[in-house]
């Protein structure tokens, strides 16, 4: 579990929230389901227009990231990589078959398979990299779903304000509804800024930041895989992979 975000999300909206009330505003205000509506709905509408519906379906699985963090060990990934060099070195390559079928990542899972399977050490890096930039475009498309999302919200939301105003100016003819009735178109303005700048955009932040840890970590995995194959000693290889620790 992410502390830092629901502290962040929390502390956000207790601000927001309290400086309305400590302004002697309602609460009750700023609670408007139409504006809510065409807020998101029109936010949401838009950014479906521009993507496509892998990279969204993508971008609902790892939005659970930001408050459920991946498990990216470095420390442990540096002492199973290093486990691995002194088995290799032990019984052989052929003894890595039982580690690549415990393997619960797919992508260690790969690259030890194309190891226990003789392949040359260009043609692994070779493979790997090419998954790893392949993981970290599609990943990092689906975290600037949440961007493009706090592109439009603000936008959104001066479009429901001025649907609201509209509808205010219909209602001229009675005074005492004016002054409520603008309060509420800028509900939504307050909706599109707020879901843009409190939630949207800082969390394709924080989705971005956790897309990078992972590719550190596969980096790490191709550099211990690959050095294994060139029979690389393990002490040496521990040394090459500690240096990654500093990047996370």
């Amino acid at each position: 579990m992410d502390i830092l975000s629901i502290v962040g999300v929390a502390i956000a909206f207790i601000a927001i929230l309290s400086g309305s009330v400590l302004e002697g505003g309602h609460l009750g205000h700023l609670f408007q389901l139409t504006a809510f509506i065409i807020v998101i709905g029109g936010t949401v509408g838009a950014v479906l227009l521009q993507t496509t519906l892998p990279t969204f379906w993508r971008s609902m699985v790892i939005v659970r990231w930001v408050f459920v963090t991946p498990q990216v060990n470095l420390d442990d990934t540096v002492e199973k990589i290093v486990n691995w060099s002194h088995l290799s070195r032990r019984e052989g390559l052929l003894a890595l078959e039982n580690a690549s079928e415990n393997e619960t990542d797919l992508f260690s899972r790969k690259g030890l398979q194309m190891l226990v399977d003789g392949n040359e050490p260009e043609t692994i890096r070779d493979v790997m990299e090419t998954e790893i930039n392949t993981i970290e475009r599609f990943d990092m498309q689906a975290a600037k779903v949440f961007e493009s999302m706090g592109g439009y919200s603000p936008t959104i939301g001066i479009l429901g304000a001025v649907l609201g105003l509209i509808h205010v100016m219909n209602n001229l003819a009675d005074p005492e509804k004016l002054g409520s009735g603008i309060a509420t178109a800028f509900v939504a303005t307050i909706y599109g800024v707020g879901f843009a700048n409190l939630i949207l955009l800082p969390m394709a932040g924080k989705l971005k930041a956790q897309v990078k840890q992972q590719s550190v970590q596969y980096e790490m995995m191709l550099e211990g895989i690959v050095s294994i194959a060139e029979g690389e000693n393990p002490r040496s290889l521990q040394a090459k992979l500690q240096s990654y620790l500093g990047r996370t």
